[in-house]
């Protein structure tokens, strides 16, 4: 615990902490690397190119010092950083590493005003948020551990089936070796994945596409351009090939309620819908289900949203927009005349997943329409929020 001196010392020091924020984070990951080159694999290097990750570790930060004194607000604004570690499987003992380079980057960045009495509050601050997220993750590991089906770490799976989807998008069907059964997911999260390739260790995350089923998990993956795993996917992978799994995450699941559900997708974004689709409609509420796609050769699933339609005719809506070409029931991009027109009247909970630029757009259109925050929901791989990028 923080004691008054340090509390003190935090508020004082905190507008200029955030004024250099994105400086430290900037100089935190290489530091990082450059002193512990074993933990540059947690870390997607695309997002460090682009400076995603700096920018959502410095928002993390800044949001709990700002919500500490509110324990629900804090944890809540810590959700997606906890269910992307427990999709890594981090653990305790890597947190100091985080803590040491952290604190070393303000000293850098700050140099001769981090005065010790500073850097004491500083780390003690840091030392409480690993703590707050050590015991978050803890209980979500032990929560999946438990149930039927479920593990802790890694556990090994083997490619049972691959489905062409689209000209870019392939389904794989892992089955655990161990022939055990598979622990149920909420429907709309993702799965952290751990392969090597040519003696590199990789982590992805990735929807789990498929309904839960007790026997066995999908993945369905975008192959893309210069993606070393992506690639390897799809290049590669072929059936009896295995891969190690980490326990499911993410907070894209199902409000309770009998409200309708929107879902609408751009590109690969479709796959955490298929099974929000699904669970919607078999507690019978009304879907409106929206998907953009290029044209009818990159719209994958559309044997599953058909075989949804038969099963659910009176609850599901679906509308296709394609970019370009032939097909579809609208050209061009989701615009808000389309999407007022959709949107049912009432309370409604919306779902929407895709690249960065749709997502924003459609954040900023729902907003427009009056769809409060609190239904609006989203899922992201990267670690910038849609809310960052400009529509």
């Amino acid at each position: 615990m923080l004691t008054h001196d340090q509390e003190r010392l935090i508020a004082a020091t905190a507008p200029v902490v955030a004024e250099h924020l994105d400086a430290i984070t900037q100089r935190f990951y290489p530091l990082m690397f450059d002193r512990y080159p074993e933990v540059k694999a947690l870390f997607n290097q695309a997002h460090q190119a682009n400076a995603a990750q700096p920018r959502a570790l410095a928002g993390a930060v800044l949001a709990y010092v700002q919500l500490r004194g509110e324990p629900a607000r804090a944890r809540a604004a810590l959700a997606t950083a906890i269910s992307k570690h427990v999709s890594l499987g981090i653990a305790p003992e890597q947190y100091p590493i985080v803590g040491e380079c952290l604190m070393a980057a303000i000293g850098e960045v700050l140099g001769e005003a981090l005065t010790p009495e500073i850097a004491g509050a500083w780390g003690a601050l840091y030392e409480e948020l690993a703590g707050l997220l050590i015991e978050l993750e803890s209980h979500h590991y032990h929560a999946f551990a438990s149930l039927p089906g479920g593990w802790q770490g890694t556990r090994t799976f083997r490619l049972a089936e691959r489905r062409e989807e689209s000209e870019v998008i392939t389904s794989f069907l892992l089955e655990p070796v161990d022939g055990g059964p598979v622990a149920d997911f909420q429907p709309g999260q993702y799965i952290g994945v751990k392969l090597s390739l040519d003696g590199e260790t990789h982590y992805r995350h990735y929807s789990l596409s498929a309904y839960p089923n007790g026997q066995s998990y999908r993945l369905s993956i975008k192959r893309e351009p210069g993606g070393r795993v992506s690639e390897h996917f799809h290049a590669r992978m072929a059936p009896g090939d295995t891969l190690e799994l980490l326990p499911p995450a993410g907070d894209l699941t199902l409000v309770p309620g009998a409200a309708p559900v929107m879902l609408l997708s751009g590109g690969v974004g479709q796959t955490p819908m298929l099974p929000l689709a699904r669970q919607a409609l078999e507690q019978g509420r009304r879907v409106i289900y929206v998907h953009a796609a290029r044209d009818a050769a990159h719209h994958a699933f559309g044997e599953e949203l058909a075989a949804l339609d038969r099963d659910f005719p009176q609850l599901l809506d679906t509308t296709l927009l394609y970019e370009e070409g032939e097909g579809g029931d609208h050209r061009g991009r989701l615009d808000r005349a389309l999407l007022e027109r959709l949107l049912p009247a009432g309370e409604v909970h919306c779902y929407f997943v895709g690249p960065q630029g749709f997502m924003s757009a459609v954040n900023a259109q729902l907003e427009a329409l009056g769809v409060p925050a609190e239904r609006r929901h989203f899922e992201h791989f990267g670690p910038a929020r849609p809310l960052d990028v400009a529509a």
